[in-house]
């Protein structure tokens, strides 16, 4: 009996608290609150989560979420080197036929091939000891041109940026292929000989290129590609080369005993200062003649009448 009366007051008492007016708002009010709080824990976390994520892909030092990227940044950074694996051991044969030098300098840059002077647009490299040698790529690039020229001693173009070209001339024993990558440093031939240049004997003609222009590649050694790329090139070949044409005549007018001024130079000289030509000097010459035996042959007849008279 009293068990029962016991819980007929807790009952009670249950249902008393619930009838208030008070218990359920607080109720759907603390519900609210537990759901709202969960919802933002878990956004942040979430948000924490991606940040991490974002950070390991492109700011943590040498992760590679993309290799092509990756070698571009590591080209534009590469500076042009010699095509020698030491550069100690290697000679300038001949030098690059610069607008700028002097007229030494450029005659020492001239290539005799074919009854002919070419200016040379790149540098002539050989090693001390006369021997063949390794050539290197001077910069990483794409291998665009592997041609045999039996003149030129055979020839590798390998492209680095639009319209920028390294190109290997007098090698032999290639050991790339068109279309291949190549990284700066690596072997891509033997030295050879060339006909163009015998006299270098055994070398590598290197040059570099803008825009199918040749420069000087001892201004852009252990120098940026970039500074390549701001580079005007265009109006410095243009004057090289009418300079280069210059001391071909120069050249030529030397071995003939005459010079470019003597025949290509126009004669300015007024035409009554001029001296006749040979046939206008002889009729002149015979008129003269005719002219002073005719006065002789005049006072020799007044001779002859005084005399009579």
């Amino acid at each position: 009996m009293r068990e029962e009366e016991k819980r007929s007051s807790q009952d009670k008492s249950k249902n008393s608290f619930f009838k208030k007016r008070w218990v359920y708002p607080t109720v759907y009010i603390a519900s609210a609150a537990i759901i709202l709080t969960g919802v933002l824990w878990y956004q942040n976390s979430a948000s924490d989560r991606l940040d991490q994520s974002e950070y390991k892909a492109t700011d943590m030092p040498g992760k590679k979420m993309n290799d092509q990227p990756a070698v571009e940044v590591n080209r534009a950074m590469e500076n042009f080197v010699m095509p020698v694996v030491s550069e100690d051991d290697a000679v300038i044969q001949m030098g690059f036929y610069d607008n700028d030098s002097d007229s030494a300098e450029q005659e020492a840059a001239l290539v005799f091939y074919d009854n002919t002077y070419h200016p040379n647009t790149g540098l002539d490299i050989a090693a001390k000891d006369g021997k063949e040698f390794d050539v290197i790529a001077s910069l990483s690039g794409t291998v665009k041109n592997v041609m045999e020229d039996a003149v030129l001693g055979n020839v590798i173009e390998i492209e680095h940026d639009k319209g920028i070209v390294t190109q290997y001339q007098s090698v032999k024993d290639y050991e790339v292929k068109v279309g291949d990558e190549v990284e700066q440093g690596q072997v891509i031939a033997k030295s050879g000989t060339s006909l163009i240049n015998e006299k270098a004997g055994n070398h590598v003609h290197f040059e570099i290129r803008k825009d199918n222009v040749p420069v000087n590649p001892h201004e852009y050694f252990n120098k940026p590609m970039s500074a390549l790329q701001d580079a005007n090139v265009t109006e410095e070949k243009a004057s090289s080369d009418a300079d280069a044409g210059k001391s071909e005549d120069a050249v030529e007018g030397d071995a003939e005993g005459t010079t470019p001024s003597e025949e290509g130079v126009e004669d300015t000289t007024p035409a009554e200062e001029k001296p006749a030509e040979d046939g206008s000097d002889k009729k002149d010459a015979g008129q003269d003649e005719d002219k002073d035996a005719g006065e002789d042959k005049d006072s020799s007849t007044d001779s002859d009448t005084s005399s009579n008279s």
